[in-house]
């Protein structure tokens, strides 16, 4: 897996009540892109996700990630669990046991990275929510992740905060060498990333350059209309 960040092969899910959302499911994003996952609400696009970071558990299939993994929820409120911004992103280090200097130069390179650095003794609730996800990010990049995991990051976010979120996980994906997979529904995040899956009842109907499935979504939703 030298050169793939993500591996996904035949990779197939269903709930308990018997339900199927993920069907012999195959993808791969090269090592050290930024890849999107498209699709509407209940094409399996969250599920997906977890299977990857290991959350759920296939009921068949292969998956290949570069270790560590970050994830990151579309409700940041979910994974923030202590009271301050730099005591949040240390938890994250614990299991790591590494030496306090070591911990504090760790939250300071990951706060930097997400420009959050002078907000390091900030209480989490006194955030906004584009704030939030970016220290959310910052958990994950103070572990040295190689793969970084977004589920719909910019759902609770206003448009300007949507596009900025995007744009710098572009750069620390790019900056870093950091391999990382966005699920979204928004054509215009499209524009940021290096390409794109399209998800349709749990399997990837369509792959490739990001520009060309945004026409091809464009002129779907233009027919359907």
């Amino acid at each position: 897996m030298s050169q793939v960040g993500i591996e996904v092969k035949d990779l197939n899910f269903s709930w308990a009540n018997g339900e199927k959302v993920v069907k012999s499911c195959s993808l791969e994003v090269p090592k050290g892109e930024f890849w999107m996952l498209l699709g509407t609400n209940g094409s399996g696009k969250s599920t997906l996700l977890r299977l990857i970071a290991g959350l759920l558990a296939p009921e068949s299939g292969e998956i290949g990630v570069l270790q560590p993994v970050g994830f990151v929820f579309q409700n940041p409120d979910h994974q923030l669990v202590m009271p301050t911004v730099g005591a949040d992103v240390a938890f994250g280090l614990v299991e790591e046991k590494l030496a306090p200097a070591a911990v504090r130069f760790r939250v300071e390179e990951a706060l930097r990275a997400v420009n959050l650095l002078t907000l390091e003794r900030r209480p989490i609730y006194a955030l906004s929510g584009g704030q939030k996800q970016r220290v959310a990010i910052a958990g994950a990049l103070a572990r040295h992740c190689e793969v970084l995991l977004l589920d719909e990051p910019t759902a609770l976010l206003d448009p300007d905060s949507q596009l900025d979120l995007v744009a710098g996980v572009r750069r620390l994906v790019k900056s870093r060498g950091i391999t990382a997979l966005w699920v979204t529904h928004r054509l215009n995040e499209l524009n940021y990333c290096d390409g794109a899956f399209l998800l349709e009842k749990g399997s990837v109907v369509d792959r490739g350059e990001a520009q060309r499935l945004k026409q091809h979504l464009m002129q779907m939703h233009t027919e359907a209309s």
